[in-house]
């Protein structure tokens, strides 16, 4: 496999190619990496709390003074 300037791949302590490392400064702009970055946050965030957005918008209107 050609390997590609910016992208580094790394082995665990058995030998197995397991984590990969990118120049965020080379790809940060690209879409499908920000989509799969949009999509590993989103996972991590699962089953936390969350507020209707009618709700969030009326504390965030007090929190500023707007209300």
């Amino acid at each position: 496999m050609e390997q590609l300037t910016g992208i580094e791949y790394e082995k665990d302590v058995t030998g197995r190619t397991r984590y990969i490392r990118i120049d965020i400064d080379k790809y940060g702009e690209n879409e499908s990496l920000q989509d799969f970055l949009d999509g590993v946050e989103a996972t991590l965030l699962k089953g936390s709390p969350t507020m209707p957005f009618a709700d969030f918008v009326k504390e965030e209107n007090t929190r500023r003074g707007l209300e």
